[in-house]
């Protein structure tokens, strides 16, 4: 029976947000695309070591090694080095010692990515925007890497300058909501009260609220309203809830 469901795209990759916070990352190279791997896996607050002779370190390896933001082997790469990692990250310029670190990997299970190998790789970096608590990533699936990188600025232009300091301040409402409500079959309606929120408050609006204005916003959660923030401001009843939370 044809309906109207989402048309399958085959030959995509899985896009996820992929948690490694505290996780232990092996970088195997020390060159410029080794410092762009390290700096990723830094910024998701990974526990990160490098495997590479000095020799072969560049300037910015060298000063993640020198502020202790990474733990450094001095030596080129060792079949033991896998022991107990999570993640590995594998950018030499020696094709046939790459295919073997990949093969290790794989009989023991490690994710693995290999630079510019696409068919070594068990996962892709993409290019990737930040701002604050928002990230988005393209990624071209191995094909065109450079044009990731140009799509990715054309994305990055047109999004407002203050959408990260906006999601920041969610977040923070959020993570307020769920104290008040944290029953778990408040679920649905947390969802749909702070999706209001977000469709019916500008982006400078969210970006200005302050801890006071929170406070005076969860008031609203019980009835299920929300106010402006210049209601917000006021003081204006408009439903707001007065009464004990039943939860």
């Amino acid at each position: 029976m044809k309906g109207s469901y989402p048309e399958i795209q085959g030959g995509g990759s899985l896009i996820l947000a992929w948690q490694v916070r505290n996780k232990r990352v092996l970088v195997i190279g020390g060159g410029e695309v080794a410092a762009g791997r390290i700096v990723n896996v830094l910024n998701a607050d990974a526990k990160v070591t490098v495997v590479s002779p000095r020799s072969g370190l560049n300037d910015e390896v060298v000063y993640r090694i020198e502020q202790r933001q990474v733990e450094h082997i001095n030596r080129k790469f060792e079949p033991q080095d896998l022991d107990g990692v999570d993640m590995v990250l594998a950018a030499v310029d020696d094709p046939e010692a790459s295919t073997q670190i990949y093969k290790l990997c794989q009989e023991k299970r490690i994710p693995a990515n290999i630079a510019d190998v696409p068919p070594e790789c068990d996962f892709y970096f993409g290019s990737v925007h930040r701002d604050g608590p928002l990230q988005i990533m393209v990624s071209t699936n191995g094909n065109g890497p450079k044009l990731a990188n140009i799509v990715r600025r054309q994305i990055a232009s047109s999004l407002p300058s203050n959408i990260g300091a906006a999601i920041q301040r969610v977040g923070i409402l959020r993570r307020k909501l769920r104290k008040i409500a944290p029953a778990p079959e408040e679920g649905p309606k947390r969802m749909q009260w702070m999706s209001k929120v977000c469709e019916q408050w500008s982006l400078d609006d969210l970006r200005d609220m302050t801890e006071e204005d929170m406070e005076a916003l969860l008031g609203f959660y019980q009835p299920g309203t929300v106010p402006s923030l210049e209601e917000v401001r006021l003081g204006e009843p408009l439903g707001a809830y007065d009464g004990p939370f039943l939860i």
